[in-house]
């Protein structure tokens, strides 16, 4: 590491580069100004400095932090690909977009060391923590941390018959038919969903597979999910001794040295209908000390008291990460003794919480706020459609003994939240959730979009408060946590986005760092007209995925500096290493955050997120798969939908009614050529001028449907709007044009500075 002297003096770009370098992921502004002693005026020019160098590509903004630009995290997930001439492994980023972050590195895989190292080789997905480096193309160096479960060899499909043979058809959208011998079936038979190795054939004809593993039929109750559960590798078996550990804890049936007794506090439940779990009860009432002011209590399951850092259940539940829920089932994180019983928070029933009150003022921000641990009984469960006809005036025999004691305090201290969350600004994407209904036998009966009712909004506020009182005390108390944060778009996307508003009029700030706010202003200019669904799917594509992280950047959607997952423990492992994080820093009795755990929390933070996408894809693949055979039926039928993604191959739609997902290829919009326009989200006919683009609702007729890979293909029935001609060479010249542009600005740039300079 170069020395660095306290000059005063903005330094230039390879100092920042290298203290970046050497100080990955705690890089801000202000971090850098304080290594070269830079104040007063000199931190506008070091501004400036900065600014220029994220538009050339050297460094990314994340939060309030810098990262030269196409930087791997310090932990993540890697594929190994090959091996080096001297039979070293070679690995590549697990998710990388070169689109905006260029070629992906090379990673050379440490070899192991120790007997508690973990081996990996060709084929495996792994968690390493990397290291940079510059070795003859190699830029990182990594340690292997844990093997993530995947078989890249096995293929999942199902056994169909076929003349005087058998074929595997295959329960993803881009493999294709296998051939299966009569010999190579094992106990398969037609109709079962098998696991199937690839055998070596012949360059000609299709390819050959064995049998390995029969999972089920593919006809029986819940198959659907079973494809999703075993093509992304879920744990859904829990081991004997994580059931007896569950079986053998204790009700807690008093307060305890470390559990208050609030048995005697109204908290009460407000989930959907169907919830068999309860993680949260809520209570409020205005506050004496404060005019208008009013006194929020969330109370959250004590899922710490009964599972214990290092168990079998603890061990599982990291290996599981968060529950997953399909349309005809849940794969919990947490035995059914613990999710659906010591830990639900039942009407009537004792039951340890963590909990936090919240002081609020009358414009509706939080002044205060502390947490107990308690032992509580909830006095009513209701479901949110339940709550909100008592506040509408149609209480029923249950809700109208408390609609004036506990649940009209409920709404007004919401009320009064609202304005606080209307100052705050975050990010207001309306864009409507689907659900499944299914039939007796697991097959779709019918797709709704659920009422949004002021009973979810009220939930979802006072879950987000006590998340941020939660991120707030443990940094008070200068404790090590698990923050979910939430980036602010990239550089990269932010351009994109800005050339497409362009083209329907709109404009976005250019200006200081983007917010929330920004985005709001956009859609709240369009909403209620022709442009509000097309204009809301371009911002949602522009922003960053949500994850775990130890080092805090913010939240850029809910506009929140601090904020950590409190209030799920049941479901999220995330929030189960807050509640030990703060049960320890607060002095709350056992069930503390161990040492081992809080120098591993990037390894636990990188795996939950992994496991949180794992749980995403496999919950839209099995909607997918469900919408498709419920559709298979009506092939040639006409249906109305919404085009959500344009590409050169075609484009994607979404049907108004179902909200399935299919696709149109550019063959089958019409005999004409097509012409790509990239940052318009467009496709344009050469000749007639005629196009279609993101958000336009279209007319498509069903040609096929895919139930086992969940694909859906269209063929286009309406015509397109009229567009601005764009001819191949005019398109190729208007590329060079933005080339040029920001060759350009690039050099523009570069003189100022040496004008400024001196």
């Amino acid at each position: 590491m170069a020395h660095r002297k306290k000059t005063g003096s903005v330094p230039g770009r390879e100092q920042i580069l290298e203290f970046i370098a050497d100080n990955p992921g705690r890089s801000g502004k202000r971090e850098i100004a304080r290594a070269f002693g830079i104040k007063g005026n000199a931190k506008i020019e070091l501004k400036a400095v900065l600014k220029d160098m994220a538009n050339d590509g050297l460094i990314e903004k994340r939060g309030k932090r810098l990262h030269r630009a196409g930087e791997l995290p310090k932990v993540t997930v890697l594929d190994i690909v090959t091996r080096d001439g001297d039979g070293g492994l070679l690995a590549k980023p697990g998710a990388w977009d070169e689109t905006v972050n260029g070629k992906a590195p090379i990673v050379r895989i440490k070899p192991p060391k120790g007997n508690k190292s973990i081996t990996a080789g060709v084929g495996d997905r792994v968690l390493a923590r990397t290291e940079r480096v510059s070795d003859h193309g190699v830029e990182y160096t990594a340690r292997v941390i844990k093997r993530l479960e995947r078989s890249r060899d096995a293929v999942l499909g199902v056994i169909r018959k076929q003349g005087d043979g058998y074929r595997l058809e295959p329960a993803t959208k881009r493999q294709q038919e296998f051939s299966i011998d009569a010999g190579d079936l094992g106990d398969a038979e037609p109709g079962d969903l098998v696991e199937v190795s690839v055998l070596r054939s012949s360059v000609h004809g299709l390819k050959r597979g064995r049998v390995t593993s029969v999972i089920g039929n593919i006809n029986s109750e819940k198959a659907v999910s079973a494809i999703a559960i075993h093509a992304n590798g879920i744990p859904h078996i829990f081991p004997e001794q994580v059931l007896a550990e569950a079986n053998s804890a204790k009700l807690i049936d008093a307060a305890t040295a470390s559990h208050e007794d609030w048995q005697d506090l109204p908290l009460i439940t407000i989930d959907p209908a169907d919830a068999k779990d309860h993680d949260d009860a809520v209570y409020a009432e205005a506050d004496p000390d404060n005019p208008d002011g009013h006194v929020v209590t969330v109370a959250i399951a004590d899922v710490a008291w009964y599972v214990q850092s290092g168990t079998a259940m603890d061990r599982e539940a990291l290996l599981r990460g968060n529950s997953v829920y399909f349309p005809d089932r849940v794969i919990p994180m947490l035995p059914e003794r613990i999710s659906n019983d010591l830990c639900s928070l039942r009407e009537g029933e004792l039951r340890p919480s963590l909990a936090v009150r919240m002081w609020f003022d009358g414009a509706g921000r939080k002044i205060r706020h502390e947490f107990h641990r308690a032992v509580i009984k909830s006095h009513a469960r209701l479901s949110y459609s339940e709550a909100q006809a008592a506040i509408d005036g149609k209480p029923n025999e249950k809700t109208e003994p408390i609609l004036e004691t506990i649940l009209s305090p409920l709404w007004e201290a919401w009320r009064c939240m609202k304005r606080g969350r209307s100052a705050r600004a975050p990010l207001e994407l309306d864009l409507p959730e689907r659900k499944i209904l299914l039939k007796p036998d697991g097959l779709v009966d019918r797709v709704i979009v659920p009422d949004r009712l002021d009973a979810h909004r009220l939930i979802e506020e006072f879950m987000i408060q006590a998340n941020v009182a939660a991120a707030e005390s443990l940094e008070q108390q200068k404790q090590k946590l698990i923050y979910r944060i939430h980036d602010a778009p990239s550089l990269a996307k932010l351009e994109s986005l800005r050339e497409f508003l362009k083209s329907v009029n709109l404009s976005l700030a250019r200006a200081g760092n983007i917010k929330a706010s920004h985005f709001n202003g956009i859609l709240d200019s369009v909403d209620g007209t022709d442009k509000e669904e097309l204009v809301n799917q371009v911002v949602l594509r522009s922003q960053s995925q949500a994850e775990y992280s130890p080092d805090n950047i913010g939240h850029f959607g809910l506009n929140l500096m601090r904020y950590a997952h409190f209030t799920s423990p049941i479901r999220r492992y995330a929030d189960l290493i807050v509640h030990r994080a703060l049960i320890g820093a607060l002095g709350l009795g056992k069930g503390g955050l161990t040492s081992d755990q809080e120098n591993n929390l990037d390894i636990i933070a990188a795996d939950i997120s992994d496991t949180e996408r794992r749980a995403m894809t496999a919950e839209r693949e099995t909607i997918d798969r469900l919408i498709a055979g419920f559709l298979s039926e009506k092939i040639g039928e006409r249906f109305s939908g919404r085009i959500n993604g344009v590409t050169k191959a075609g484009l994607f739609i979404t049907l108004s009614e179902t909200g399935a997902d299919g696709f149109i290829p550019i063959s089958m919009i019409s005999d004409e050529y097509y012409i790509y326009d990239e940052a318009n989200h467009l496709v344009v006919g050469e000749t007639s001028g005629l196009g279609f683009q993101i958000g336009q609702i279209v007319d498509v007729k069903l040609v096929e449907a895919a139930p086992l890979a969940g694909a859906l293909r269209f063929e286009m029935l309406s015509e397109g709007k009229p567009f601005k001609k764009v001819t191949r060479s005019s398109r190729t010249n208007q590329k060079a044009g933005q080339r040029f542009r920001r060759g350009r600005r690039r050099s523009e740039r570069m003189s100022s500075r040496k004008n400024r300079r001196g």
